[in-house]
């Protein structure tokens, strides 16, 4: 990386502070989560990528974009997840972000930056990349809008070259998967026109991702010689219609969801976006009542026991939602974000040490949910364990993007662990991280 570069990037992380929190915030949902990872599966397996090696995550933001910071992410704004018409076209976005992947060009740009797998790498590369996607810049004034400019078009930008070549590998990918190659088009009609317009104008895809007439063109000629469009798969366009309807009846208004609800061809998501409507309205009864009858209906569904729960907590049935989570957990013990809700179960119902043991379990299989190192932390000083506490603290505000916060408990949690321990390790690398980011 050149001076210029590490200059860029790390003014750029100090902006961050300053920036809505939105900007990198994550939606953690289990059910989504696993819905955006089934239909990824065939994409990432064509490409030759391990599918349980790559996590899809969501981004909060209405916005059309779509983004990688590292060869283990791909990130999909919820605002695309909503507008897309098809399994395939989702399908489609995926295939293009692995192959930015898979043909290296995101390790040519960050192969000198810390790397994301740690809590601290991760935090300074995603909120670099969210902040140089969103755009958010405006109150940071003008040196700012110019640090984020510099930071969009040598961070996140890809060239022409690289989005021929992406635009090639992914169309490879769906034919090899099986999946309508025709898709791609579809996506590409989403963002024509875009380049006619002012950057301020633009979706940030296409800020990030240029489309130029020539490149449509090419891609149009590329469909023409593959293979006739493969059948629709009713099984992904189910998991499409899964992720969109629980992504929408928690984003949008709750007479949306209910009016949606009764159009929706599956049975099981219409329940569930009713259950949710009820939810946020909020009539506790009708929409404990409207689970309870998608739980019976589908008892060895985890997803909608993680719901069940997440209601129940949220409506203070604590001890019902202790035991919706424990079947959740029962039927799905590997997922991290189902251990993270039932361990926020187990802390609301007064068990702090049984919590702690859950949550700890949540985190070592995915120690980037925000949620689950706040209640971690709150479990830890419940147990009177301040060290812990102060450690996960430091490393929740990391992967938020604040860095002066993160220092702050960082040391704070140096001076009460044991020096060369594991805590000692994390604190110390919470520590290193922030006073990168944070440095002029």
């Amino acid at each position: 990386m050149n001076y210029l570069m590490r200059v860029v990037l790390l003014a750029a992380f100090a902006m961050l502070a300053a920036l809505p929190l939105r900007a990198a915030s994550l939606i953690r949902d289990p059910d989504i989560e696993n819905a955006l990872s089934e239909l990824a599966q065939p994409v990432l397996l064509a490409a030759g990528m391990p599918s349980s090696g790559t996590r899809i995550l969501v981004v909060n933001d209405p916005a059309l974009n779509a983004f990688v910071i590292d060869t283990q992410h791909i990130f999909l704004h919820s605002g695309l997840i909503l507008r897309l018409k098809s399994a395939a076209e989702l399908q489609a976005v995926i295939a293009h972000e692995v192959a930015h992947i898979q043909n290296g060009h995101i390790a040519r740009r960050m192969q000198n930056m810390q790397r994301a797998s740690t809590v601290a790498g991760f935090g300074v590369a995603l909120a670099a990349a969210t902040a140089a996607t969103t755009g958010e810049t405006a109150a940071a004034g003008a040196l700012a809008r110019g640090i984020m400019g510099a930071a969009t078009q040598n961070f996140m930008s890809h060239t022409r070259t690289e989005e021929s070549a992406a635009d090639a590998s992914g169309l490879r990918y769906l034919i090899r998967a099986g999946i309508d190659p025709s898709a791609y088009l579809r996506v590409f009609d989403l963002f024509r026109g875009q380049e006619l317009l002012t950057p301020t104008q633009q979706d940030t895809y296409a800020r990030s991702h240029p489309l130029s007439r020539d490149r449509f063109r090419a891609m149009e000629a590329l469909i023409k010689a593959a293979p006739n469009a493969a059948p629709t798969n009713p099984q992904a366009e189910y998991w499409m219609a899964r992720a969109q309807a629980k992504l929408g009846a928690f984003l949008r208004a709750p007479t949306w969801a209910q009016t949606e609800a009764r159009k929706q061809e599956h049975a099981d998501l219409a329940q569930m976006m009713q259950a949710i409507a009820w939810h946020r309205l909020p009539d506790s009864a009708q929409a404990i009542a409207a689970i309870d009858r998608l739980a019976l209906a589908h008892p060895e569904d985890p997803f909608v026991h993680e719901l069940r729960g997440q209601i129940l907590l949220e409506s203070r049935r604590v001890d019902q939602a202790v035991s919706a989570y424990r079947r959740a957990t029962e039927l799905a013990p590997r997922n991290a974000l189902i251990l993270a809700g039932y361990g926020r179960a187990m802390l609301a119902a007064g068990q702090p040490r049984e919590a702690r043991d859950i949550l700890e379990r949540a985190r070592a299989r995915d120690f980037r949910n925000v949620s689950v190192l706040r209640d971690l932390a709150m479990a830890y000083a419940k147990n009177n364990e301040r060290g812990m506490a102060s450690v996960v603290t430091a490393e929740r505000y990391a992967l938020l993007g604040q860095f002066a916060d993160a220092r702050l408990h960082a040391n704070r949690a140096l001076g009460q662990v044991t020096p060369g321990s594991r805590a000692g390790i994390r604190a110390q690398d919470v520590l290193s991280g922030a006073e990168a980011a944070l440095a002029k």
